[in-house]
C-alpha cells in the first residue's frame, strides 16, 4: 500500500501503545491474533505501518494440564508470573487468546493498573447491537459450564446463553483439544458442529459465540448464512486494535 507523502506520519518512531498478548493457548490461535492486530492496525495507519506487540507465550502442555485436573490455582500462580513478563516487556495492554483461561487472568489483572480486554466484552457489545438476548455458546467444556461466563453475559449485557447437552459438549471440547490446537481440520468435524449449532438454533438461539479461539478456523459467517456468528478472535482483536488507536 502507497500513501501520499503529505498523509505520512512526519516524526519517526511512530508512537505508539505496546499491546502485550498472553498467548501459546494454543499456538494456532496465538498466530492468529499476531496476524489479525497488525492486519487491523495497519488498516488504521497504513503504510507499512502495523502494531508493537509483546508476546510471552506459554507451554499449552501445562495449560492442557490444569484445565483436565481443574486445577485453576495452579493455572493462576503460573499465568501470574507470565503477565509479570508482559508488564516487564512495556506493554500497554493485556489480552489473553484463551477463552477458557480468562477464568483464572480476569483475577490476575484485577489488582494490576495495566488496561485488560476481557474476550468477554467485546462479544457481549457485539451481541447487544445486534439485538439479541439469547444466544448459543460453543468452547471447551470448561467454558460451557462456566458459571462465571454466563453471568457475565447475563449481568453485563442482558444475554442468555444456551450450551449444547452433555453429549455435545465432550464433542466439541473433544474437537478442540485433539483436533483444532493442531490446526487438524476435519470435514466430520466441521459437520458435527453445524449439527450441533443447529439444534441450538431450534432451541432458541438467535446466534452462536465461537467461545473457542480456533474454532472460526474451522467454521466461520459463511458456514451459516442469515445466522449471526460472533467470533471471539476477531472481535477480542478488534477491541484491541481500537484501544491501542484511541487518541492517535
Amino acid at each position: 500500500m502507497t500513501i501520499p507523502s503529505a498523509s505520512r506520519p512526519t516524526s519517526r518512531p511512530l508512537p505508539q501503545k505496546t499491546i502485550g498478548v498472553l498467548g501459546g493457548m494454543s499456538n494456532q490461535a496465538t498466530g492468529e491474533y499476531y496476524r489479525l492486530l497488525n492486519d487491523g492496525l495497519n488498516a488504521r495507519l497504513g503504510g507499512w505501518d502495523n502494531g508493537e506487540i509483546v508476546i510471552v507465550s506459554v507451554n499449552f502442555g501445562n495449560i492442557e494440564h490444569f484445565v483436565r485436573t481443574g486445577d485453576w490455582a495452579g493455572a493462576e500462580r503460573y499465568l501470574s508470573g507470565k503477565v509479570d513478563a508482559l508488564e516487564r516487556a512495556g506493554a500497554d495492554l493485556v489480552i489473553c487468546v484463551s477463552n477458557t483461561m480468562h477464568r483464572v487472568v480476569e483475577p490476575i489483572m484485577a489488582g494490576r493498573a495495566i488496561p485488560f480486554i476481557h474476550i468477554a466484552d467485546p462479544t457481549g457489545d457485539a451481541i447487544v447491537k445486534a439485538g439479541l438476548k439469547r444466544v448459543g455458546l460453543l468452547g471447551t467444556a470448561a467454558t460451557m459450564r462456566s458459571d462465571m461466563l454466563a453471568e457475565r453475559f447475563r449481568d453485563r449485557f442482558g444475554v442468555e446463553l444456551l450450551v449444547p447437552d452433555a453429549a455435545d459438549q465432550t464433542i466439541v471440547d473433544r474437537i478442540i483439544f485433539d483436533e483444532l490446537v493442531r490446526r487438524d481440520l476435519r470435514p466430520d468435524s466441521k459437520a458435527d458442529y453445524l449439527r450441533i449449532i443447529g439444534d441450538l438454533r431450534r432451541r432458541g438461539a438467535g446466534g452462536v459465540i465461537l467461545g473457542c479461539t480456533e474454532i472460526f478456523l474451522l467454521i466461520d459467517q459463511p458456514d451459516l448464512p442469515g445466522f449471526p456468528v460472533f467470533d471471539t478472535t476477531r472481535l477480542h482483536t478488534q477491541a484491541a486494535v481500537d484501544f491501542v488507536s484511541a487518541g492517535n
